[in-house]
């Protein structure tokens, strides 16, 4: 079964918190703090194989969680990080979070981390120093990324067939290519994409059959719009149009139109016209055909075919290889220019992971029924260390407090009113300003 769409739950794995532990050891006298951090969550990550098609696991499978972090431990040691969770996915997926690309895995091979594991929380032997011989605290790990993740194939190929059912693309691919697409005298017999790789001299091309479309396809009637996206990556477009057409040239603008509302950039890809059936018809009805269809297409090449006899079909695989290479070459070449453009000019990873706002909210009520001010502060760093706080651990708390002195953060919330009883909101946690 051909599936091109699923959505999954994406969840990386937990960092391990780090351990409290202190030495006891019959000889050692007065033995300090050895708790262990904790190990990091195990990531998630997508990888493309060409042994896949569709992405039918997914709809059985829709939820991919990668293996916790192990807590540290006593003697300092270490807790084992998460194994990474390993999916294995079509070439030619794209995921989406939020609606957003995060990764387009185009090539066989490839991979991407779609979910960050979290870091694993630094035990009470990280937080030993000369004015701190005893710490009482440990951090938590991290919880790792978590997401619903939009799932969709494009297929990739050199060639795309479009036109109207029964136009005889799926007879042509299968005299061209080792695919097995059905075919019967009826509408709509394709009912998935079905790719082959056509052999012409000394070289080959990979071609997509789409299922027929309709007018409306791309505004969701018919067959047409579920599949449109299959040809969004294909270098060439090949319109197959049945020769005994009344008006083989409507046929054309019609299927143009649909390109066209679909994606202008696809309707621009470089096309060629196939008239199809040409068997039993006669020299003349042929050139009438083709001049017909010349008027409405203007500079495109059109090649009389038959897929039964094998007429013209060696020529039309030539023109759509020529075709396919002119295009890849103009593709290696605007990458090319675009690598050379100007570099945009803007502040470092350091300099935005550290960034930091602080933005009053209104006053709320405390169990007394008496105003208390509301702070949030946001940013990437101090987050990051509000996550990993132990709120439990009094010596945990201070560090944090301590760490928003030292970042100017503390400073700001003063000057925007905040007092010692005042609420300040860090990402899902939340503390006074001061020890009450």
């Amino acid at each position: 079964m051909f599936v091109d769409t699923a959505k999954v739950t994406v969840t990386a794995g937990k960092g391990g918190d780090g351990a409290v532990s202190f030495r006891h050891e019959i000889f050692v006298d007065k033995g300090g703090p050895d708790g262990g951090d904790g190990g990091k969550g195990g990531d998630v990550v997508f990888v493309a194989t060409e042994q896949l098609n569709t992405l039918l696991k997914f709809r059985y499978q829709p939820k991919l969680k990668a293996e916790n972090g192990v807590a540290g431990s006593k003697r300092k040691k270490a807790g084992r990080a998460g194994e990474r969770l390993i999916v294995k996915v079509p070439v030619g997926t794209i995921v989406k979070r939020d609606s957003v690309i995060v990764v387009d895995l185009a090539r066989h091979g490839e991979e991407a981390v779609i979910a960050k594991g979290g870091d694993g929380g630094f035990g009470n032997a990280h937080f030993k120093s000369s004015v701190r011989q005893t710490p009482r605290m440990a951090e938590l790990g991290e919880p790792g990324e978590s997401f619903e993740a939009e799932l969709e194939l494009k297929l990739l190929a050199d060639v795309g067939l479009v036109g109207f059912p029964n136009a005889g693309k799926s007879t042509f691919l299968s005299v061209v290519s080792n695919a097995r697409p059905e075919i019967a005298n009826y509408e709509f017999t394709t009912l998935t994409p079905n790719l082959g790789v056509a052999d012409i001299d000394d070289g080959s091309i990979l071609i997509a059959d789409i299922p027929g479309l309709i007018e409306g396809a791309s505004e969701g009637k018919g067959l047409g719009d579920r599949f449109l996206r299959h040809v969004e990556r294909t270098a060439v477009l090949l319109h197959m149009i049945d020769a005994y057409s009344d008006d083989p040239a409507e046929k054309y603008t019609a299927i143009r139109r649909e390109l066209e509302k679909y994606s202008t950039e696809l309707a621009a890809r470089p096309e060629i016209i196939a008239l199809t059936k040409c068997e039993g018809l006669d020299e003349e009805i042929i050139a009438m055909q083709k001049t017909a269809l010349q008027k409405a297409a203007n500079n495109a090449e059109i090649v009389a075919i038959s897929s039964q006899s094998g007429r013209g079909v060696k020529d039309l695989l030539r023109l759509l290889r020529r075709a396919v290479k002119a295009y890849r070459q103009r593709e290696q070449q605007q990458e090319g220019e675009a690598e050379t453009d100007l570099p945009v000019i803007s502040l470092d990873e350091d300099q935005l992971t550290d960034a930091w706002t602080v933005e009053r909210l209104p006053d709320e009520t405390n169990e007394g029924g008496e105003p208390v001010a509301v702070f949030i502060v946001q940013g990437k760093k101090i987050e990051k260390f509000a996550r990993r706080t132990n709120f439990d651990q009094f010596e945990a708390v201070n560090r944090l407090r301590d760490i928003m002195k030292r970042t100017g953060i503390t400073h700001e919330l003063v000057r925007q009113g905040a007092t010692g009883e005042s609420v300040v909101r860090i990402g899902e946690s939340e503390l006074t300003l001061v020890e009450q």
